[in-house]
């Protein structure tokens, strides 16, 4: 039994315990505390501030006009306790460190941190690194810095640019137009390149062109050629009367000469590692993710991942970046694996180097992995599918940039008679190169026979077709972030939530993964088209990312900046709030009567689309979904006929026009007929290359035909 001087002796060390203050390290997520938490060890306290904790209010403006555009920041509604416990923490802190995230952002989240937390300025407690790996946080602690005000002064100009636009013409769109509308800097592009492109199709004029592909005969070997022209010059055909005078000038009981036969090695360089941009754009393409999907998944990479080494760990370097640079040490690294797996031949000695685009940091280094050994095959088992595929993604980008290039033996025949030219093209690959580990495209040998100047070759067969020239596509995605990074307009972080908003808001809907324009996204466009011209033009919009950029390398200040946009800006504001005639957003008759109270049903626009309302709202409430019949009777209750719905995630499916008393759904379109071998309805199924009809047991399957 414990003595009474025992326990007391024990008390007094546990007080004296209590009381050894820890350092506090504030980050903005919980998962990325919980990863530097465990490299850091007990002495450190980490913390998670949620993100932003101040910023403009939501009621009004927020910007002072009046005096430098001083923004009044306040605490966001929601994080009292958030600061209540930051405050607490770092009132029994031994010392406080700011560890957001290596950007603008993060610049400016440690700045409203410090502000609450009222630390001293001139301090160094600012830590960034570029990956959160045990090597990386504890480097990063030894040489903490004081806040860069030059990033934060960035970031806080682009804020205040963005309320000033948003705050000044979103009144005049709700006066005008209707109420919930809203117009920002980015988005207006956005949305106003996917309306030039819609106009580009819609006054089209498609061309009429033809071509001849034919089957040729060497000896027992066969091989395909295309039409070239006449006499060795390149021929267009426009019309079937341009093919048959063609053909009539070949003799099929006569042989073609090989004229010229040309044998090339072409070399195939790797793509530089992933930026932001790339990533989106190729997870888009590859994954079909879209960019916020792809942004979440690069997000919980970034910060940590429970692989059963004793702490998460990072598996990703940081994710918002422009620059395609990679550190010397992960360059040895790779060096090292590829030699060790593939052989010292697919090595690059002088690995690609990726053209920074105009305007880009450089301030981080390109996404990679944070180490090579950490093979997507290892990491399967700890990663989500989604995880995995990107995971899958960045590692072979980086790994297939520092390899050698794809080496390809090319061959191309000329073939002739009567001056009528055809040409044949091969090619086989020599060596792979860094296909070993990243494939652009599927791209397959054609090879072509043994063929010598002065050769014969028998023409089998002719296949004339008749083709139009296509209208541009609309963008993707992939395809849209292209386009604005191109033209300098928006930066990494700024991409995700652009496509996000201009989605929400209703301007553009995603149909077959395309962008196309709504009624009302054409109304907000025109509008600032014509009275804020600056807002939509490209070049002005990237010359402002510009500007953006010089504050941040402390070469431009940033109230000027803004002072110089917003003068001539206030006028057109004040202009189109005279100007701009208030537009009737006319119902539509629906041709159905309300079936609650009898009133003539009429077609609304809504924030997701149009819909039915009874025209005697609000007196009555009575709403319905508009759907389309696709004229199928229903599988399962026989009476119904079958109706394409949206989902709340805007997905179509397929279900009974008599729901809730029938509760058929089908994600794959029915067919409206059964399956031969076990009665089951068929659905249509997309596939690679194109639609199949298939029984969802998998018993039975037709090609459609195209």
């Amino acid at each position: 039994m414990a003595t009474k001087a025992t326990k007391t002796a024990t008390k007094k060390t546990t007080r004296r315990r209590s009381k050894i203050k820890k350092n506090l390290v504030i980050v903005e997520s919980p998962s990325k505390a919980k990863t530097i938490g465990k490299f850091l060890g007990r002495s450190y306290k980490v913390v998670a501030s949620l993100g932003h904790i101040r910023d403009l209010p939501k009621s009004r403006m927020g910007v002072d006009i009046e005096h430098d555009y001083t923004p009044d920041y306040i605490s966001i509604r929601g994080k009292g306790d958030v600061i209540k416990e930051l405050r607490k923490d770092a009132k029994n802190a031994k010392a406080v460190y700011l560890a957001s995230d290596p950007d603008r952002e993060g610049e400016a989240i440690a700045w409203h941190v410090s502000n609450i937390l009222k630390l001293d300025d001139d301090r160094k407690n600012r830590v960034t690194f570029n990956e959160i790996t045990k090597d990386a946080v504890k480097e990063a602690f030894k040489e903490p810095r004081t806040i860069n005000m030059d990033l934060v002064d960035a970031q806080q100009a682009r804020r205040v640019l963005d309320r000033l636009v948003g705050y000044s013409i979103s009144p005049i769109l709700w006066k005008k137009v209707k109420k919930g509308l809203s117009a920002g800097r980015v988005q207006s592009v956005a949305l106003y390149l996917i309306i030039q492109r819609e106009n580009e199709i819609k006054n089209f004029k498609p061309e009429e062109y033809w071509t001849i592909d034919a089957d040729f005969k060497k000896g027992k070997e066969e091989f395909k050629a295309s039409f070239y022209g006449e006499n060795g010059k390149k021929v267009a055909l426009k019309s079937n009367d341009d093919v048959q005078s063609i053909l009539a000038k070949i003799d099929k009981k006569k042989d073609f000469e090989v004229t010229k036969v040309t044998k090339r090695e072409r070399r195939r360089q790797p793509q530089p590692p992933y930026t932001t941009s790339t990533m989106q754009q190729d997870a888009n393409r590859r994954l079909n993710f879209r960019t916020r999907k792809t942004m979440m998944a690069a997000q919980m990479l970034y910060e940590g991942i429970d692989i059963k080494e004793g702490a998460p760990v990072g598996l990703i370097t940081y994710m918002r970046t422009d620059s395609t640079r990679i550190a010397s040490v992960a360059k040895h690294e790779a060096s090292n694996y590829i030699h060790e797996n593939y052989g010292g031949e697919y090595a690059a000695v002088k690995p690609v180097k990726g053209k920074l685009p105009e305007g880009a940091q450089d301030a981080h280094e390109a996404i990679r992995p944070t180490s090579v050994y950490r093979t997507p095959a290892k990491m399967k088992q700890y990663l989500t599918n989604d995880q995995y595929k990107l995971y899958s993604l960045i590692w072979s980008r980086f790994v297939a940039s520092q390899m050698t290039a794809e080496v390809i033996d090319t061959m191309s025949v000329n073939l002739q008679q009567n001056g009528v030219d055809f040409r044949a093209n091969g090619s086989k690959v020599k060596f792979p190169g860094f296909t070993k580990v990243y494939k652009r495209g599927t791209e397959k040998d054609n090879i072509l026979p043994e063929l010598a100047e002065g050769d014969a070759a028998q023409m089998i067969k002719d296949d004339p077709a008749q083709h139009f020239t296509q209208p541009p596509a609309r963008y993707t995605e992939a395809s849209l972030i292209k386009t604005l990074e191109e033209n300098g307009v928006g930066r990494p972080s700024t991409y995700a939530p652009t496509l996000d908003t201009i989605q929400r808001r209703y301007y553009v809907r995603l149909v077959s993964r395309h962008f196309e324009p709504t009624e009302l996204g054409e109304i907000v466009n025109r509008i600032i088209e014509k009275q804020f011209p600056d807002i939509v033009n490209v070049q002005f919009t990237a010359d402002i990312e510009g500007k953006l950029d010089e504050i941040e390398e402390g070469k431009q200040n940033w109230i000027k900046v803004i002072d110089k946009f917003y003068q001539p800006f206030s006028k057109e504001v004040d202009a189109a709030e005279e100007e701009v005639d208030k537009i009737e957003m006319k119902d539509e008759l629906a041709g159905t009567d309300c079936e609650i109270c009898g009133a003539p049903m009429v077609i609304k626009m809504g924030r997701y689309g149009k819909f039915y309302a009874c025209s005697r709202f609000p007196n009555c409430r009575n709403t319905k979904a508009i759907v389309k019949d696709i004229g199928i009777t229903c599988p399962k209750c026989k009476k119904g006929t079958v109706v394409e719905r949206k989902s709340k995630k805007n997905r179509t499916f397929y279900g009974c026009s008599r729901y809730p008393e029938c509760d058929f759904v089908s994600w794959d379109k029915p067919v409206g007929r059964d399956c031969p071998k076990d009665g089951h309805f068929l659905v249509e199924k997309k596939v690679k290359g194109g639609k199949q009809v298939i029984c969802p047991n998998g018993d039975y399957k037709e090609e459609i035909q195209k």
